[in-house]
């Protein structure tokens, strides 16, 4: 289960870091303490609750050099696989972008409800990417 500190959960929504906490204290989002102390959220719990929400289009997480001018980052709202191939859909501020790919590559990617990432569109090819480090 992916976990999302704070602060990173609100530049991926576009918010100040005091409104994620005002959320938490209304009871619309949970926090837990992660194994170093600090509090994180449940990404799959950000992810439902980010479908609800829409929003501004966040920050690109992924620090990579690319070609590619439509990017657009947030969360993985839903996983559909089977053997082959997968469809993956993701919350990117108030868009919805669906990619279908292997399920090979879901794997590897490690994607799943609440995970990061960006989606990356050129011509009628979505690419999902993660980003290197941990969120």
């Amino acid at each position: 289960m992916p976990s999302i500190r704070i602060r990173d959960a609100a530049e991926l929504l576009g918010v100040s870091d005091d409104t994620v906490r005002r959320w938490v204290d209304d009871g619309q989002l949970s926090v837990r303490t992660d194994d170093s102390g600090r509090k994180v959220l449940d990404g799959a719990e950000l992810a439902r609750f980010v479908s609800a929400q829409g929003g501004r289009v966040p920050r690109d997480p992924v620090a990579v050099g690319s070609s590619a001018r439509n990017r657009f980052a947030g969360l993985v709202t839903k996983v559909t696989a089977d053997k082959v191939m997968a469809q993956v859909e993701m919350r990117c501020g108030p868009f919805t972008v669906v990619s279908l790919m292997s399920t090979d590559a879901v794997r590897e990617l490690g994607l799943e409800p609440g995970s990061v990432a960006t989606a990356v569109v050129k011509a009628t090819t979505v690419i999902v990417e993660t980003p290197g480090g941990t969120w």
